[in-house]
């Protein structure tokens, strides 16, 4: 049996399919929350370009209370346990590590990757599960909604162009959306995400065996990007840099192509929160521990798995109210 390059139609969700009914699935469907924005509109965009913006549905003062907890994070790592990322040489071979184990100064600085901060911050989870998210996600999952992981940068991460699926990996690899949460106003100089319109529809690159994982590959990253950068520009689907502002919110499709921008202002912060979910069919599991069955909290419907090894840190810093 050869290796799949390409989703399989039976699992898709609905509104992959190209014979999608959109304007039956909106007259039938009953959202969990109030709707603030035009759910036809956003799923029709979402359909055609593999991506959707829902403007100022964030409040303000979610995302202070958030960047409070990264803060306090920063300024005491002793305290909290934490997985964290530093990409500078000077780190290797070990890059990733508790944060606490990091220099204090190196942890301000670039190429910085907090990695799943939501399990120990209660905002964190509140923020990652907004009301305008859990519409959207429900609307095009159409299955109980869970939380995969989370990632909070202050700088751009000039991450070379991806598709999400390889890399965030499911049982169900089109069961995959990601959310990315601006905790400022982003600006041209601090290495801005960009997308190519409409990239999900592009042919899946053959990591050498299949698409499904990139494990055991004989393909590398730089080449995965090199297919992208080259073949998106070929198929028509253009580059755009995304220039949004708090409040906003970008959700993404899982074989969207998107990366990270230069950084041509080295002052220029870009503080993100990135929040990956996918379907409890598709993660039944948290993925430190694939074998245990997860201890569930939900946080406006959508559920979130305790982290395995994390014991009392999780939730350790409470949301205000």
């Amino acid at each position: 049996m050869l290796p799949s390059t390409e989703f399989d139609p039976t699992t898709m969700p609905w509104i992959d399919h190209s014979d999608a009914d959109i304007a039956a699935f909106v007259t039938d469907f009953k959202p969990r929350f109030p709707l603030t924005f035009d759910l036809e509109e956003k799923l029709r965009f979402w359909q055609k370009n593999g991506y959707v913006i829902l403007e100022k549905v964030i409040p303000l003062e979610l995302i202070d209370a958030y960047w409070n907890d990264v803060e306090e994070l920063i300024e005491h790592p002793e305290k909290y346990k934490l997985l964290t990322r530093i990409d500078l040489p000077k780190f290797e071979p070990i890059q990733e590590r508790l944060i606490k184990d990091f220099p204090k100064e190196d942890l301000k600085g670039k190429y910085v990757k907090l990695n799943d901060f939501h399990q120990l911050s209660e905002t964190g989870k509140n923020l990652m599960t907004h009301p305008a998210i859990v519409n959207f996600l429900e609307a095009i999952f159409q299955q109980q909604v869970v939380v995969m992981q989370s990632l909070t940068f202050m700088f751009g991460s000039q991450q070379p162009s991806h598709q999400d699926f390889p890399w965030v990996t499911a049982k169900i690899p089109s069961h995959l959306a990601a959310a990315w949460i601006p905790l400022e106003n982003i600006t041209a100089d601090s290495g801005p995400l960009y997308y190519y319109v409409g990239s999900h529809k592009l042919p899946k690159f053959n990591f050498g065996n299949g698409i499904l994982s990139n494990e055991r590959s004989t393909r590398n990253a730089l080449e995965f990007a090199d297919y992208l950068d080259k073949n998106c520009p070929a198929h028509g689907f253009q580059k755009e840099t995304l220039l949004i502002e708090r409040g906003d919110v970008l959700i993404w499709h899982s074989a969207l192509a998107h990366g990270g921008g230069l950084i041509t202002n080295p002052d220029s912060t870009r503080k993100s929160y990135v929040c990956h979910y996918s379907t409890q069919n598709a993660l039944p599991f948290h993925r430190y521990n694939p074998h245990a069955a997860p201890k569930e909290q939900k946080y406006h419907g959508v559920v979130i798995y305790e982290h395995p090894e994390f014991g009392d840190q999780e939730n350790i810093l409470k949301a205000e109210g």
